[in-house]
């Protein structure tokens, strides 16, 4: 028996790596108590992703447990033991704006949980994978010392800077940045995650995402962007910008894309690893193109309103440059650009049936052309 663990389960990758993992015939484990309802409201509860999850695949196990609670993880831990050949931690509070709300409670999801997994996957399954969701907001707000220009609809990098062609790389500090709290509890487990890897030489990685997103998201006002701007062009509820005149920039990754990562990781582990992924230069927009796109969907004029108050640590500009996880991995690649995904969030929205998850092959290609 092989199995995979996904904590967050019920969240945007945790389900998408439920059905992937599960298509690939390994028997899943998923852990997942709807923190998300919580943190956002019952308007973000996982709760149905959860459901279908059970109703849909056979072979997926769910446990309603917190990953802080240490004993209740180590039961799961050692129940499977060495079958556990990956575990994908997406479990998290992700939003930098909440953190600052209840810093003990973030602190204690982001970096402790974070830890109370890694130390069990050291004891009970050592030579598992352990694939760690992380954030670019590891970054702080240093992408904004980038040389920006202001255009029309969007904040650009200037097109001298090395960063210009493909984004931001690995290599750009963490250090004397200011992150919001979210992102230095964030910062905490990623190191935790990197250190697992090259002290205990354990196969560790971290995915540095940009904007994770796709039809299977519980957006929120606080969390989850394009799900939840969707949401109001739909339905007229009214919108709110916070800074830079909505004109700043975020690449945008679908979430079956960042899982598809995950798949050739997981063949093929490198410890203690550090990967930027998101849309890159393939699927990024700003706000207003964001707001543009959603009322072509739509047809609708969107209730926007625009405030001088951005959010604290917030981005200006960010694109993933995704050429060191292509440079590892050459067969990975996107299989949704912006136009897709913002299609199939419509889909969602507007109360049409999801389209299909991806197929994938042996390889991880994708074999069905998304809507």
């Amino acid at each position: 028996m092989s199995v995979v663990l996904v904590t967050g389960a019920a969240g945007l990758i945790g389900a998408e790596a439920v059905r992937f993992f599960s298509g690939k015939a390994f028997q899943v484990v998923g852990i997942d108590n709807d923190m998300r309802a919580h943190f956002f409201g019952p308007e973000a509860s996982t709760d149905w992703s959860r459901r279908r999850l059970e109703e849909t695949i056979d072979d997926y196990t769910h446990y309603n447990i917190d990953i802080r609670d240490d004993e209740s993880i180590g039961d799961v831990f050692s129940k499977y033991g060495t079958d556990i050949k990956a575990v994908i931690h997406t479990a998290a509070q992700p939003s930098h704006d909440w953190s600052a709300r209840d810093p003990y409670c973030d602190f204690s999801v982001n970096a402790t949980g974070t830890l109370v997994l890694l130390e069990n996957t050291r004891k009970h399954c050592p030579d598992a994978s352990f694939i760690f969701t992380s954030t670019n907001k590891v970054y702080g707000d240093n992408p904004n010392s980038l040389p920006l220009v202001e255009l029309d609809e969007r904040w650009e990098i200037d097109r001298d800077h090395p960063y210009f062609e493909h984004g931001i790389d690995e290599h750009l500090s963490v250090d004397q940045t200011k992150h919001s709290l979210f992102g230095a509890f964030k910062l905490a487990a990623d190191v935790l995650v990197q250190e697992y890897g090259r002290y205990f030489d354990m196969n560790t990685a971290c995915f540095r995402g940009g904007c994770l997103t796709g039809p299977g998201h519980s957006g929120a006002e606080l969390h989850g962007f394009l799900s939840y701007l969707m949401k109001c062009a739909v339905t007229g509820k009214p919108y709110t910008v916070f800074g830079y005149k909505g004109k700043q920039v975020r690449d945008n990754i679908h979430s079956f894309d960042l899982v598809n990562m995950f798949w050739h990781y997981f063949q093929n582990p490198r410890p203690g690893e550090v990967y930027n992924a998101g849309g890159g230069r393939h699927s990024n927009c700003s706000m207003q193109e964001a707001i543009k796109i959603c009322e072509q969907f739509t047809g609708n004029k969107m209730n926007v309103t625009y405030t001088d108050d951005n959010r604290i640590g917030d981005h200006i500009w960010y694109v993933s440059d995704t050429r060191k996880f292509q440079k590892h991995y050459p067969t990975w690649h996107y299989s949704c650009d912006l136009h897709d995904i913002m299609g199939q969030i419509y889909m969602s929205s507007a109360g049409a049936v999801a389209p299909p998850p991806i197929a994938v092959d042996a390889t991880g290609s994708n074999s069905q052309t998304p809507v």
